[in-house]
């Protein structure tokens, strides 16, 4: 049985640097994060060790500070943060913050805005809520429903497949031909990294284990696209998940993970499935 690990996988530096920012803060007084910083329960676990609170709803909140998720949040929600007297920090990856920028771009462009992603995602909740009217979109079905515009102004969630936003860009010029589409691309490179990375993996493989969080959109994309090169693909959120009776002897076993997956959760399944393998070549 042969392990094999994806070229890129895992932490982006995105998330490293909001992880260390949140336990920064918490070393200084109580902190509390709005949502889960990453999605992640390793990674939210660890926070919540080092002190740091996670709440849902701005009524809940019981300190002064708020930490914004590396996901980010529209102007409008932290402004509204600040008017209930909290002291607002932001932990927003600055891809994203380079995704509000095009999307702001194009509407200062007079363009109707769009993004293509999931409707109730935060990282898209936050780039919509500043731009009332805004369509999002993740399918053809959903463009077929959109209203004709002279000009259409396209970003994109960033841990969206760039293939998959590019057929959709293509559709919407498509579907509105008398409309001038003007697309910005804002999946960041760590997702298109990962997303080629796995693709060649899965390609090789005989079989892939995917380690993320089973809400990280990031690391459902790498389960989808991994799924596309091979039959047997397993999504696990830690080692104890992962299973013997997955495996033969003569598998090649690929090994690929979210950008939210930090190194010692990898390192453990990546450890599991040697343990496998080397009880399957005993056995063998």
């Amino acid at each position: 049985m042969k392990l094999q690990r994806a070229s890129h996988l895992g932490w982006c530096f995105g998330v490293r640097d909001a992880v260390r920012d949140a336990k920064s803060a918490a070393a200084n007084g109580p902190v509390t994060i709005l949502g889960d910083l990453v999605h992640n329960p390793a990674v939210v676990d660890d926070l919540h060790n080092h002190g740091v609170l996670t709440r849902h709803d701005p009524a809940e909140v019981t300190t002064q500070n708020v930490l914004i998720t590396a996901h980010g949040a529209s102007r409008v929600r932290m402004q509204a943060l600040r008017d209930l007297g909290l002291t607002v920090t932001e932990t927003t990856c600055p891809l994203v913050h380079k995704a509000h920028a095009a999307l702001d771009g194009l509407v200062r462009q007079g363009c109707h805005p769009v993004i293509i992603g999931q409707r109730n995602h935060v990282e898209v909740r936050g780039l919509s809520e500043d731009h009332p009217g805004c369509d999002v979109v993740l399918s053809e079905a959903d463009i077929d429903g959109l209203e004709a515009r002279p000009r259409f102004g396209v970003v994109s969630q960033t841990t969206q497949p760039i293939a998959r936003v590019r057929q959709l860009v293509e559709y919407l010029k498509t579907r509105f031909p008398g409309s001038e589409v003007r697309f910005r691309d804002t999946v960041c490179q760590p997702t298109k990294d990962r997303q080629k990375a796995a693709e060649d993996l899965a390609a090789a493989c005989t079989v892939v284990v995917v380690v993320g969080g089973r809400h990280s959109n990031n690391t459902r994309q790498l389960v989808a696209t991994c799924s596309r090169f091979c039959s047997r693909v397993h999504h696990v959120e830690s080692a104890a998940e992962v299973d013997a009776g997955w495996f033969h002897p003569e598998d090649h076993v690929g090994l690929t993970a979210g950008t939210s997956t930090p190194d010692e959760t990898i390192e453990a399944v990546e450890a599991r499935l040697a343990s496998i393998a080397a009880t399957c070549s005993a056995a063998a």
